[in-house]
């Protein structure tokens, strides 16, 4: 018995056929004829070009939505890490008594850079962190260093704001913080992993 098949259907299975190829150790994939168009950028990432005045960088560079507390590691537009964080709470702390001095803890926005990266870092507590607490202002600078607060890695950008890990991860995801960013373990090593000093900093 011979079957005729209809040269439409003979064209598609070719063309089903040429679009499918062997990747070693992952089966199968597809891969377009022709190549896809580039992707349109977001709408985030055309407000973020927009407000900040500047290009996105073609290299490594942390993007930080502090309003929705999520923090990405891309390259260009290419996005290499997605984690959860927490920005600055914006609560205000007043010191009764002594100098009357007030803190805002508000995380800043604009464009940054990583300065300085540091394994096992060391916390030196400022007078809020006492006052905070109800606790006296040590006189010793000895008494103001604490360690482990502060996770295994942080990566400072200016004005004593730091990425850096936290005792508290289950708060993660809120804005619970002094202005700092803090990240979960496993997510703090992969950001400090991936940029080196100097890697710009994008706070929207």
């Amino acid at each position: 018995m011979i079957v005729r098949l209809h040269p439409a259907a003979v064209a598609a299975a070719l063309l089903v056929t040429a679009t499918v190829v062997v990747v070693a150790g992952s089966g199968y994939r597809e891969a377009p004829l022709v190549p896809a168009p580039a992707a349109a950028p977001s709408t985030e990432q055309k407000r973020l070009e927009k407000a900040l005045g500047a290009r996105i960088p073609a290299g490594p560079h942390i993007v930080i939505d502090q309003t929705h507390n999520r923090l990405e590691v891309r390259r260009g537009r290419e996005v290499l890490i997605t984690a959860v964080c927490s920005a600055g709470s914006g609560m205000v702390l007043r010191e009764n008594g002594g100098e009357g001095r007030s803190w805002v803890f508000d995380t800043p926005r604009g464009r940054y850079a990583v300065r300085t990266k540091l394994k096992n870092p060391a916390w030196r507590k400022p007078d809020w962190a006492f006052i905070e607490e109800g606790l006296p202002v040590p006189e010793d600078p000895g008494e103001r260093i604490e360690y482990g607060a502060l996770g295994d890695y942080a990566l400072y950008f200016g004005d004593g704001f730091m990425i850096h890990g936290t005792l508290y991860e289950r708060l993660l995801g809120r804005s619970v913080t002094h202005g700092c960013i803090r990240l979960g373990r496993d997510d703090l090593a992969a950001v400090y992993r991936a940029c080196p000093v100097g890697t710009p900093i994008f706070i929207f």
